[in-house]
């Protein structure tokens, strides 16, 4: 009897501790990408995370603000191919079947426009002649867990 009332007290102190202390959110890591001058308008620059998942970064206007950058999953929601930028329409598409996005990731047309999937966006910060981009701590763990 003293054992289940021991562990019930103890079940109660764990809900109170994370009632009383939630989980914080997860932290965000810029890492370097490219130099900005490097990037020119209209063009995309293939990009791996360090935990492996493709990035597209286009860049959309002429100016140096992050307003002018955008950084997309390279990956349909869809069924999971690869899409490219197609700078000559200003879209991304994916050729698996014929899914079309806008430049900000929003899928206007086939099956991903169907399911309402857009593309994954990832935060982007420019410091001066730098590009970076805003990661969560735990897509860069789980760089660390799959070697």
């Amino acid at each position: 009897m003293g054992g289940a009332l021991v562990a019930a007290y103890g079940s109660a102190a764990a809900v109170a501790g994370r009632y009383l202390f939630p989980a914080r959110p997860a932290g965000k890591r810029w890492i370097y990408v490219a130099q900005v001058a490097s990037l020119q308008r209209g063009h995309a620059l293939p990009w791996r995370t360090p935990s492996g998942e493709r990035v597209s970064i286009a860049r959309v206007g002429d100016g140096q603000s992050t307003d002018d950058f955008i950084a997309l999953s390279s990956t349909c929601p869809h069924l999971g191919c690869q899409v490219r930028y197609e700078s000559q329409h200003a879209r991304f598409f994916c050729p698996c079947h014929n899914g079309v996005f806008s430049p900000e990731g929003k899928a206007v047309s086939g099956p991903p426009a169907e399911a309402g999937q857009d593309l994954v966006r990832y935060a982007l910060r420019v410091d001066g002649p730098l590009l970076y981009i805003g990661l969560s701590e735990r897509q860069i763990a789980s760089a660390g867990q799959e070697a």
